[in-house]
């Protein structure tokens, strides 16, 4: 597929589908548990065709599962039955640990699984395009050197975080190009902890190994959108620009029509109705009536494509996803 062209033809559209980063409330369609989920690729690839069957999204977005990456390098992981894995600990504690540091391979631990439903999900959903979730290079460290951790780091020992970063850089670039080659049309890349930095620090931390990933896999027919939901996001435009992303997608925490027009009508923005306050915990018109804000506000830009702000909870009652899409439909009806 050129997605070059899909994303001209979504900006020209008007009347656009949502793209929200829907995937694991398949549990409850295939009527199994989040653990179940994780640990195998068929229910992972059914169940983004199962979403794909339910809503008509503009692409189906796989499992945005951010401990897969950091689970490869040896951090230990903790797994439940209704919600996301989450990290446990620091792996990393100084220059001499970063250095022995070894960059695995893909296939390590889940991640060959995960990139196995790619393929098959590729395989299963031929309508629109499929993108693999994967987390930005400074979230990955901060995963490894621990996320409060690493902020301190950044000042105090900013050469160990710049090796941590070279080497998750590295296997970031491996994984993206082995989702292309399973059949993925692109990959949403999660950097949400660069988000909780200075502007002058993401510029350091981020961007510029985000541009590496962007330069070394971006393509016509394979694209990074670049997702990031941290308060500061909107003192980074320029920064977060220069990394070359085909489109971009922000958090609810973020002005979304300040950001549209900080950004301009040239790049694809998406966003950003509450996953959780909302998606999650709100109801049926609760949700109808956040998302008609959200696009009353913003859909006034043409590149703009609504969108949750972030991953959809596993628990999120399909009556909301569904007044979601609903209220989508309103809005283009009008």
């Amino acid at each position: 597929m050129d997605m070059r062209k899909w994303l001209d033809d979504l900006r020209s559209s008007k009347r656009k589908k949502a793209l929200p980063i829907l995937s694991f409330p398949s549990v409850s369609l295939l009527g199994i548990t989040v653990r179940e989920l994780i640990a195998d690729s068929d229910s992972q690839a059914l169940g983004m065709k199962r979403i794909a069957e339910q809503v008509d999204s503009a692409a189906a977005v796989s499992l945005m599962d951010l401990s897969v990456e950091a689970e490869c390098f040896g951090a230990q992981i903790r797994i439940f039955d209704d919600e996301v894995p989450t990290v446990v600990g620091r792996l990393i504690h100084d220059e001499d640990e970063a250095n022995a540091l070894i960059v695995p391979s893909v296939g390590a631990a889940r991640s060959g699984l995960y990139v196995e439903a790619i393929r098959k999900a590729a395989a299963l959903i031929t309508d629109r395009p499929v993108f693999a979730g994967m987390i930005g290079p400074f979230s990955l460290a901060a995963r490894l050197l621990d996320v409060t951790e690493i902020m301190m780091d950044c000042y105090e020992d900013p050469d160990m975080v710049h090796t941590v970063l070279d080497k998750c850089t590295e296997f970031l670039i491996e994984y993206a190009k082995a989702y292309r080659d399973a059949g993925a049309n692109g990959i949403m890349m999660a950097e949400p902890v660069a988000g909780l930095l200075s502007p002058t620090l993401e510029e350091e931390f981020s961007s510029p190994y985000v541009k590496r990933i962007v330069d070394a896999v971006g393509a016509d027919d394979f694209i990074v959108i670049y997702h990031n939901c941290g308060d500061n996001t909107p003192k980074m435009v320029k920064s977060i620009l220069s990394t070359g992303a085909a489109a971009y997608h922000f958090g609810n925490s973020i002005d979304m029509k300040k950001m549209l027009e900080a950004i301009g009508d040239d790049v694809i923005v998406m966003g950003n109705v509450d996953p959780a306050g909302e998606i999650r915990l709100g109801n049926p018109e609760s949700v109808r009536m956040a998302t008609l804000s959200v696009m009353e506000a913003c859909c006034e830009h043409p590149n703009f494509v609504i969108s949750s702000g972030c991953d959809i909870p596993p628990l999120s009652p399909w009556e909301n996803i569904n007044a979601f899409f609903d209220a989508v439909g309103e809005f283009y009806g009008r």
